[in-house]
């Protein structure tokens, strides 16, 4: 899937490695050796997905990140986070600030490709579906995740929380997940947690990310058949 990115990292030798991988892999990808350079080439490029560094002189990667979000322009577009920080704590205080994915040095390129061409289709979708997040027929995608639970249930499949699949979900992810489960839409979500459907779709693309999953009804199927929910 072709796309537009930005990628930020005070690290020549492994910028111009990332840049040549991902263009090799079919990218069009500009590059910024800091938070200045690559706020600038974000606002001329307007680019689908930006990669950034954390630990970075002057601005680092939350300071970015921050910045993006607060600019209506930007505040839906997907942003990974590449850092020599890898424990759960970092892990977290990153979704927590509001990247789409986050990984830790050293890593496979194939990974990062990966996970920018699951972000870029996620990204594809919300337009596709007007930009909610929500499926164009929400009747149907209530119907499906029904029909799984139900097909599910019947089998034997949904396990208990022993299931040797372990997910590192914060609370706030695992009661969106739970509700999503249930079959509510990100509107009746944001209602039951009194927060904003903007929160609830970044909550959804962090689930999606974590599970390898690119749909709700693949979300919940995964969820069910590995004791995800609570």
């Amino acid at each position: 899937m072709p796309g537009q990115l930005v990628l930020v990292d005070d690290e020549p030798g492994l910028r111009e490695a990332v840049q040549a991988y991902l263009e090799d892999s079919g990218f069009a990808v500009n590059t910024a050796s800091n938070a200045k350079e690559g706020w600038e080439l974000v606002q001329q490029k307007l680019p689908d997905l930006v990669i950034t560094d954390v630990m970075m002189p002057q601005v680092d990667g939350y300071q970015f990140l921050k910045q993006l979000r607060e600019d209506p322009r930007f505040q839906s577009l997907p942003v990974v986070f590449l850092t020599a920080r890898g424990m759960t704590g970092d892990r977290i205080q990153g979704y927590a600030a509001g990247c789409d994915a986050y990984l830790p040095k050293p890593f496979d390129p194939d990974e990062l490709v990966a996970i920018v061409t699951r972000l870029l289709k996620q990204r594809e979708s919300l337009k596709a579906s007007g930009g909610s997040g929500e499926t164009p027929d929400v009747a149907d995608m209530a119907r499906q995740i029904a029909e799984i639970k139900a097909i599910l249930t019947q089998r034997g499949a949904i396990v208990q929380s022993n299931s040797s699949v372990k997910l590192d979900f914060t609370p706030r992810e695992q009661s969106v997940l739970d509700l999503v489960v249930d079959g509510l839409m990100n509107k009746e979500i944001a209602r039951r947690l009194e927060t904003s459907v903007r929160n609830v779709e970044k909550y959804v693309s962090r689930l999606f990310t974590k599970t390898g999953t690119n749909s709700r009804t693949e979300l919940v199927r995964f969820a069910l058949e590995n004791g995800l929910i609570t």
